[in-house]
Order: structure tokens, then sequence, then C-alpha cells
């Protein structure tokens, strides 16, 4: 093949493959230049930049909608019945619309393999997306941004999502880097946003400190596992870690200990990659920087950061795990499931160590910034657990293929969940800002009386964030334990991960109840600020939509079924084709 046919190739598949897979990516870059421009001849006085922002937006979640359904539809039965029919025609039709008709709406590589198109991406293109116009929609009723930061604002906030959506479709080291590097680098002006407070200033330094040091560690990271391998490729990794091991035995795989000086330095490029990552998770001891960003950022940004970062990072950790350690046939078996282990532990001390920190906190961002590190170790333990029953002697009696999918099922349960109940205590703590000029625990007493609809909503959110029953954070955190029993009949470790995990949710309940009790049972001083906010308001009502499905996700079966079995589908597909890798 010449040049001509590879650069014709090339041209052929950007413009006809490539180009469709990425296009709610290249909606939210055209939004970013609308933006922009509106800026630069001050369009923005009479077009509002929430406006432009939002109408991008919506228009990437509707491309990355058609996306996921396409999926979905695969394996559906025909449908039955005039509605049902009307329905599909009107889906097919878009579909078309959208070029997802062809090879284009298959799952597959693109962009000369960088990344990769399948129902795991395109899940969280629409979980990513949604967030996105939900914080939009908030910052639009809490007033930050102002007018005159606003295009710099959503720019910022778009440009960490683009990110974020890299991250979930990674399929290279190189885009692995530069996903959270793209997500990174936005969130540490975002931090520092409240231009001439001290403490957002010297917040937004501490994080930029932190990720620099972060960065240069992963990137050592994916240099040794690029050398070591020869490629950067990650669907190729676990067959180039394959190889190397059979031919140290003359054909032969065997069982690689640390003693060897190859598993060593794999080992420790896997650490280093997931120091990087471990940033983003706010995994202990990587923790730091997240409580000072939490508390001198603003809510909007706050909540922003403690959940899409969380789900793209929760992404990207489940791609690496999966392309490395996900190949049980022998030669990996041992460090995988050390691996694995390992993850449970370091996810049990970060559990625990939120939860018991947040014990001594004023500041309800704060607090909640400890109890974002805190359920970050409980999603973690989910791929702990994964990496364990892939990787270890399963019992004959188990069924291992559907206890990997349960894991993986849980960890997108309680993301989907996380999503509504993280940001709507955020979205609270932002509305009540707003009135009483304060986010201290002591000045929210008595607001029961004066804002009764968002201090009810909070009462649903930190409730489900307990995991109390019957609320949708109650059967997330169920999935994910019962994951964990399994994997502890391959390795007894995990059980341990298990009893500190049921009784770090008892922990959890004393300092989510001390807001609580503030807000209904402490009396509002006299010389309080007035908080009222009336029940039918635009803010009571958006904390109410939020409030809304992490109640239903606990008590409407429909709605839990269909989470459930989309899940499951997305889980069950992603491990199929990790196997057939």
């Amino acid at each position: 093949m010449n040049f001509s046919d590879l650069l014709d190739g090339v041209i052929d598949d950007t413009v006809n493959t490539s180009l469709t897979r990425f296009s709610p990516e290249l909606v939210l870059c055209g939004t970013i230049v609308a933006l922009l421009l509106a800026r630069l001849f001050s369009l923005d006085r009479f077009l509002r930049p929430y406006w432009i922002a939002l109408v991008g937006s919506l228009v990437a979640f509707g491309f990355a909608f058609l996306q996921f359904m396409y999926f979905q539809k695969e394996g559906a039965p025909e449908p039955s019945g005039w509605f049902q029919s009307a329905l599909h025609s009107i889906l097919q039709w878009k579909f078309e619309l959208a070029g997802l008709t062809g090879e284009a709406g298959k799952a597959g590589e693109f962009f000369t393999g960088l990344l990769i198109y399948d129902q795991f991406t395109a899940f969280f293109r629409v979980f990513l997306l949604l967030f996105l116009i939900l914080v939009m929609a908030l910052t639009v009723i809490s007033g930050i941004p102002d007018l005159e930061d606003g295009p710099d604002f959503y720019t910022l906030v778009i440009g960490s999502t683009i990110g974020m959506m890299l991250m979930a479709s990674a399929n290279n080291l190189l885009i692995l880097f530069l996903g959270i590097e793209m997500t990174s680098v936005p969130s540490y002006a975002l931090v520092g946003f409240l231009k001439g407070r001290r403490l957002s200033s010297e917040a937004s330094l501490k994080y930029v400190v932190y990720g620099a040091g972060a960065a240069g560690v992963m990137l050592y990271g994916t240099s040794l596992l690029a050398g070591i391998l020869g490629t950067a490729d990650l669907s190729e990794m676990a067959a180039r870690l394959h190889l190397i091991f059979a031919e140290k035995s003359a054909g032969e795989v065997v069982q690689v200990g640390m003693s060897d000086p190859t598993a060593r330095t794999i080992v420790l490029g896997l650490m280093m990659v997931f120091v990087g990552l471990a940033f983003k998770l706010s995994v202990v001891p990587f923790h730091f920087w997240c409580p000072d960003a939490f508390e001198g950022a603003s809510a909007e940004v706050a909540g922003f950061l403690s959940v899409a970062s969380k789900a793209a990072a929760f992404a990207l950790l489940v791609r690496v795990c999966l392309a490395i350690l996900g190949d049980n046939s022998g030669a990996l078996r041992e460090i995988g499931l050390a691996f694995g282990v390992g993850l449970g532990v370091v996810a049990a001390v970060t559990a625990t160590f939120g939860n018991l920190t947040a014990y001594a906190q004023t500041n309800v961002k704060r607090l909640l910034a400890y109890s974002t590190i805190a359920h970050a170790g409980y999603m973690l333990m989910a791929v702990a657990a994964l990496l364990v029953l892939i990787n270890g002697e399963a019992p004959a009696k188990m069924n291992v293929q559907y206890e990997q999918q349960r894991c993986l099922e849980g960890l997108l349960y309680y993301l989907a969940v996380y999503l509504f109940m993280n940001l709507g205590a955020f979205a609270i703590v932002a509305i009540i800002r707003n009135r009483i000029f304060s986010e201290e625990i002591d000045d929210y007493a008595g607001l029961a009386t004066q804002c009764p609809a968002l201090c009810v909503c909070m009462l649903i959110c930190m409730f489900s964030l307990i995991g109390m029953p019957p609320l949708g954070g109650f059967f997330a955190k169920w999935i994910i334990f019962s994951s964990l029993f399994q994997s502890g009949n391959i390795h007894w470790a995990m059980w341990a991960v298990l009893i500190v995990a049921a009784i770090n949710t008892v922990f959890s309940l004393f300092y989510y109840v001390r807001v609580l009790k503030a807000m209904f049972l402490d009396s509002r001083p006299e010389t309080a600020r007035p908080a009222f906010v009336p029940t039918f308001s635009e803010a009571s009502w958006y904390a109410m939509m939020l409030a809304a499905p992490v109640l239903l996700f606990g008590v409407a079966p429909p709605l839990m079924e269909g989470l459930t079995q989309t899940a499951q589908k997305v889980a069950g597909t992603l491990l199929q084709a990790s196997i057939m890798r």
C-alpha cells in the first residue's frame, strides 16, 4: 500500500465513520467556539451565554442519546402494536439522520484506534452530558457566574466535559493522559473562578500543585508501560503481556511472581498510572486537594467536580483494568489478583478516612468533600471485586461471568444514583448560600421553618448518601456489597473489605444527621438572616427534580428494573468485548 492509498483510507474513515461517532464532542467544541465568538463580538450583551451553552449541550446530548438508543435496540424484539411501531419508525428516521445506520453506528475503534465506540462509551456520554445540562441549569438559578464571566465559565465547564468524554472512550495511553489533563486544567481555573477570594485562590493553587505532581507520575507510568510492551494501544496490551510472559517459559504460560524484573516494571507502571486516576478519584492518599478545593470553590463547581470527574475516572479505570489485567489465561493472574486485593484495601482505607474526617467539619461543602472521598471508596470496591473475580480461582458452583457483570452493574447503578443525590445536596447548599451568605452548619439552624421544600430534598439526598432504605443509595450499595461478598469466596481479604464498608455506612449516619438536625430540630436565631424560599419557586422545583429520582430509584420497581437492565446490558457488552480481545 502506497502513501496515497493510506491517506485516502484515513480520510475516508475519518469522514464516514470517525466524525459521526465523535459527533457529541464535536458539537461541544462548536459550542465553545460560539461562546468565544459571542464574547469577541460583544454578542453576549444580547444573547445570554447560558443559552448558547445550554443549546449546544442539549444538541450534544441528543446525539449521544441517539447513539445509546442505537446500541440498546440491538437484540431487542420486534415492535408489536401501532404505538411501538410508530416509535420505532421515528427512532429509525433519527438514526438515519444522525448517520448511525451504516458502519458508523456499530461498535469499534475510530480515529486510527485512539478512541473506542461502544455501549460503555455511549452510556457515559449520556451520563456526562445530562449532568452538564443539570449543572448549567443550576448556575442559571443560582446566578453564578454573572453575565460578564459567563462565557469564560461555560467554556471551562464544557472543555472539562470534553476531556471527561475522552477519558470514557480512551483506547490509547496517549488519550488516557490527554483526557485527564483536558479534564484537570479547566478544573483548576474553575476552582479559583471566584475572583477576589483568598480561600478560592489558595484552593486553586493547591489543586494545580497536586495535579501537576500526579500528572508527572502518571506520564512516567504510561512511558514505562508503552516502552516495555512496545505499544500504547490498550486493546493490544493484554496480548503483548501474554506474549512476553509466554516467551519466558519457551512457549508455555507460567505464573509470574514479583521476583521477575519485567513483572516488577509492569506493576510499577500500573501503580504510576493509578496515581493519576486516584488523583481524579480523590482516593487516599491522593485526596489532599479535594476538601480545600471544594471549600474554596463555589458550590456549583464543587458539585460538578464531585460527580463528573469521578464518573469519567471510573470509566477510564475500568477500561485500563480490563485491558491490562482482564486476561485470566494464567500469565497475569497473580498480578491481577494482587492488584484487585490492593484496590480493595485502598478502597476500605479511603471510605474509612472520608467518613471519620467528616465528623470534625463545620463547613457543609467541606463535609460533603469528605463524603465524596468516602463514596469514591465505595465505588472503588466494585472495581476491586471485579479484578478478584476475573483473576482468582472461583468455586465450581459460582457463576463467575454473572458475578463479574454484577460488579460493573453495581458501579453503573451507583453512579446513576450518585449523580442526583450528590448534585442535589450541592445545589441546595448553593441556593441556601444565596439567602444566608454562609455555608457553615451552625447557620443552617431552623431552616426547615423557612424553606421546607429544600430541607426535605436535602433529607432525601443525605439519607440516600448514607444508604438508608428504601432510597436509591441503599440499593446501589447493596449491589456492590453483594459483589464484595461473592469475591470473598475467592480471597478472604474481600470479606474484610465488606465488613469495613458496612461499618463505614453506620459511621456516615452521624455526620449527615448533624446537618439535618440543624435544619429540622434546632431553632432559628432571631438575629439570623432570613432564608425564605417559596415551595413553588424555581429553586425549590429544581431541588425536587433532583431529589425525585433518588426516591424513585428506591421505591419505583419499573424505574429500578429499567436502570438495572440497562446497567446489566452495558456491563455484559463491555466484559464480552474484553474476553474476545
